[in-house]
């Protein structure tokens, strides 16, 4: 059986995160509805990462085996017929080896997470960024994310319910950009990059940063939480629809 990679891109507001679920839709269940179509019988897909509800795909990967040889090109196009109406779309597909593994031969995550400043309310972006009412301070934020870098215990920036066996992760870079706009509003964007991540850490990073823009927090009190290894001295949250799983690496790109 042929073995595909597929590099997908998604809207996470309708549904109740990437994992197949009872009862609730996901975006895992909508791509193995349309392998069906293509396929009659169950299919199962392994993805790199399972991002939450609410958390949008600009570069998830998944693969699936399927019992045609297909060309990638056609097997693309075909899915994105059954896709429709849902908001998720195959970007690429390309065949790969049989042991080649979605989750388990990614050396990389890296995501975006998209905040804009302003009063008024968003239009266009509703849904898609974290909008915050003050403006921050980008270098303050900056500095508190530099005392995060490299290899801890991220039990405090870590879900209560994560299922990792260990909380200790190595992050590779959490930079913070300041991106122009049109409407003159302030605007950050957060790009976060680790072998792997622990359940919410990349949102527990951002809601506690947002806090040192705001100058509630100091880089030093982002330190002293993380040196607390306890859930309860992170910052808050951030909500979901700024986040985005924006690319995975792999040793041999099988999309190049």
């Amino acid at each position: 059986m042929p073995r595909y990679a597929l590099k997908i891109e998604y809207d996470g507001a309708p549904f109740s995160g990437w994992q197949r679920q009872s009862h609730v839709p996901s975006v895992q269940q909508a791509v193995e509805e349309a392998l069906g179509r293509l396929e009659p019988g169950e299919h199962r897909i392994a993805a790199a990462g399972r991002t939450d509800a609410g958390v949008h795909g600009l570069g998830q990967v998944a693969h699936c085996d399927l019992r045609k040889d297909w060309t990638p090109f056609r097997l693309s196009e075909a899915l994105n017929y059954h896709l429709k109406p849902a908001p998720v779309a195959i970007v690429a597909c390309a065949q790969v080896p049989d042991d080649w593994h979605a989750r388990f031969s990614a050396i990389e995550r890296r995501y975006l997470f998209r905040l804009v400043c302003r009063r008024a309310p968003l239009v266009h972006e509703a849904g898609k960024v974290w909008q915050v009412s003050q403006e921050l301070d980008g270098a303050a934020m900056q500095a508190a994310a530099d005392r995060l870098l490299g290899q801890h215990d991220f039990t405090t920036f870590r879900s209560s319910i994560c299922q990792a066996q260990s909380p200790v992760k190595t992050l590779d870079a959490l930079r913070v950009e300041e991106v122009p706009r049109h409407d003159g509003a302030l605007a950050f964007h957060f790009h976060v990059r680790a072998r792997s991540f622990l359940h919410n850490q990349v949102r527990s990073f951002i809601g506690t940063l947002e806090r040192v823009g705001a100058g509630a927090w100091t880089a030093d009190d982002v330190t002293a939480a993380l040196e607390a290894k306890d859930r309860a001295a992170c910052g808050p949250v951030s909500p979901p629809h700024g986040l985005y799983l924006a690319a995975v690496g792999y040793p041999d790109d099988p999309f190049a």
